[in-house]
């Protein structure tokens, strides 16, 4: 899958793309173009952007344009947008959190969501594509990318962390060893950890199984190959610097033709 991602220079920097979305201006940039903000970077990607951007809480809160105008607040507390119509611009910003690019090519309609694991816990991904199906989207014309974010390898959490993250990819009557289920096969989502109560959890692997369980075929999706925590060139985290430093990722509603 590392295939379908490429790297893409505007003002002499790079920043990351998607071929599933390539119906939409869009990218995932990278630490290279802060201190720039989502307004300044929607322009490379379109030059009539209307730009939208929340206040990130780690939550399954998800809103539109018309949402976010009618709360009366310039950037209400959520995790998620849905784009309404051509030219809005959607963003997200993290630094070892899931940053997930979404479209309906029937429509043309985007989305942009944070996906921790708090907000992976609270399943937003899932709340977004009901929200994608309450405006008439089939799931067939869903295209999702999920941007660069720390890799399961280095993410260390604790058990109890780990189980209401992994919980949610448990449906009927949980079995004793869901775990160990878990932890097995080409892409687990637990890796073993040598401390004693903690595990390493690879968030992006529960937000693909979500994806899945809703009926969305791994055709579908493509995750990026790269680590935030392993690329301090390239990425911030928070997790290896302790810094309140972001990166941003955007896409542009676009008319299908």
């Amino acid at each position: 899958m590392s295939s379908l991602w490429h790297w893409q220079t505007a003002q002499g920097l790079t920043y990351l793309t998607c071929s599933l979305l390539d119906p939409w201006n869009h990218g995932f940039f990278t630490r290279q173009f802060a201190p720039q903000t989502p307004e300044s970077l929607a322009l490379l990607l379109d030059e009539q952007a209307q730009v939208y951007r929340v206040k990130q809480v780690h939550g399954q809160r998800v809103l539109t344009p018309l949402e976010i105008e009618g709360l009366g607040v310039e950037r209400p507390e959520a995790d998620g947008l849905i784009s309404e119509k051509a030219h809005d611009a959607v963003w997200v910003c993290s630094a070892d959190c899931v940053p997930v690019l979404m479209g309906d090519l029937a429509t043309g309609r985007v989305a942009a969501l944070h996906a921790g694991w708090r907000g992976t816990a609270a399943e937003i991904v899932p709340e977004a594509i009901a929200r994608f199906q309450g405006l008439g989207t089939r799931l067939e014309d869903l295209r999702i990318a999920l941007g660069p974010a720390i890799a399961g390898s280095q993410y260390q959490v604790a058990l109890d962390v780990a189980q209401q993250v992994g919980k949610t990819l448990i449906q009927g009557k949980t079995p004793p060893d869901w775990m160990e289920r878990l932890s097995v096969g080409e892409n687990p989502v637990f890796l073993p950890d040598s401390e004693p109560e903690r595990i390493r959890l690879d968030v992006r692997q529960v937000n693909l199984r979500q994806l899945q369980q809703l009926g969305i075929s791994v055709e579908q999706v493509a995750i990026a190959p790269y680590c935030t925590y392993q690329n301090p060139d390239l990425f911030f985290s928070y997790r290896r610097d302790r810094l309140k430093s972001v990166q941003w990722s955007g896409i542009v509603n676009s008319i299908i033709i």
